[in-house]
C-alpha cells in the first residue's frame, strides 16, 4: 500500500523563503521553537525552558512572537509541499469553547488524513456549511469525486446547493476520518485551556494543522525502519520550508 506522506521525496516546489530580517536569533533555533510548540502539546513557558536546558536564553513572550509571526508561514510551506489532496472528503464539525462561548470548528481531510482546511464558526447552521464547502473548493483548486458527513442537515443542504453533482454519503459510522483528525486539536486545547478568541484559534489551528499533521505519519502502518526514514524526509522537508537547511549556525 502506498500511502501519501511517502512521495515527499521530489516535492520540493520553488517559494518565497520567509524572512527573518531583524531577527537576532538564528534561524535554527526560531524553527526549533516554533516546532516544539506546534508538535507538542507545550506551552510557551515550558518551549522557553526546553531551549535553556540546551543552553538557549530565550523569553517565554519571544517564543510567542515567532509562533504567531512564522507559524502560518510554515504551514504555509508545507502545505505547497503536499501531494495533490484525494478525490474522497470527509468533513465534520464539533464544538469548541472560546471565552466561556460555544463555537464550532468545522474540518476536512481526504481520505488519507491530510488535513484540507479548518474554519471557526458561531453556528452549524446551512449559511456556514454552505462557505466551508465553497472555501474548500477554492482552497483546493477541485471539486471531489464523494463528499462524506454526519447526519447534521445543514451538510446536505449546503451540498445540495454547491456541489449537487457530487456523490454525498450521509452516515456517521463512515466519518470516522474526520472525527479522529479532531483528537490532536482536543488535545492542544486542553493544553492551552481554550482559546481567547475566534481570530485567535482560527490562526492557530491553521498553523496547527499544518505542522502538527506533518509529524505524524501513521506509525501504527509502518515499521520502526520505515518510520525512521520517512521522518528523516519529513525533518529535510521542515528544514526546507523553514529555509533553515544549509544555513550558517549564527546569526
Amino acid at each position: 500500500m502506498i500511502f501519501w506522506w511517502s512521495r515527499w521525496e521530489g516535492s520540493f516546489v520553488d517559494s518565497a523563503p520567509p524572512s527573518y530580517q531583524g531577527h537576532r536569533y538564528p534561524v535554527e533555533i526560531i524553527s526549533h521553537c516554533v516546532w516544539l510548540y506546534h508538535r507538542f502539546p507545550l506551552s510557551y513557558r515550558e518551549v522557553e525552558e526546553l531551549m535553556l536546558e540546551r543552553g538557549v536564553v530565550v523569553s517565554h513572550e519571544t517564543v510567542r512572537r515567532w509562533c504567531a509571526k512564522f507559524g502560518q508561514v510554515y504551514a504555509g510551506a508545507l502545505r505547497r509541499r503536499q501531494p495533490r489532496p484525494g478525490d474522497k472528503w470527509h468533513l465534520d464539525e464539533v464544538f469548541i469553547k472560546i471565552n466561556g462561548e460555544l463555537k464550532y470548528l468545522w474540518r476536512a481531510v481526504d481520505q488519507d488524513g491530510m488535513v484540507l482546511d479548518i474554519l471557526v464558526r458561531d453556528r452549524r447552521d446551512t449559511a456556514a456549511a454552505r462557505r466551508f464547502f465553497r472555501r474548500l473548493m477554492k482552497k483546493t483548486c477541485s471539486v471531489p469525486r464523494v463528499v462524506v458527513t454526519d447526519k447534521v442537515r445543514s451538510c446536505g443542504a449546503a451540498h445540495r446547493q454547491v456541489m449537487p453533482s457530487v456523490e454525498h454519503r450521509c452516515h456517521k459510522g463512515l466519518n470516522n476520518r474526520a472525527e479522529n483528525s479532531h483528537q490532536p486539536t482536543r488535545q492542544r486545547e486542553r493544553a492551552m485551556k481554550g482559546f481567547r478568541s475566534t481570530g485567535g484559534a482560527q490562526r492557530f489551528l491553521s498553523a496547527f494543522s499544518g505542522i502538527s499533521l506533518h509529524f505524524r505519519p501513521r506509525r501504527h502502518l509502518m515499521t520502526a525502519l520505515d518510520y525512521r526514514a520517512e521522518m528523516t524526509i519529513r525533518f529535510a522537508v521542515w528544514g526546507q520550508s523553514t529555509s533553515a537547511a544549509g544555513r550558517p549556525t549564527t546569526a
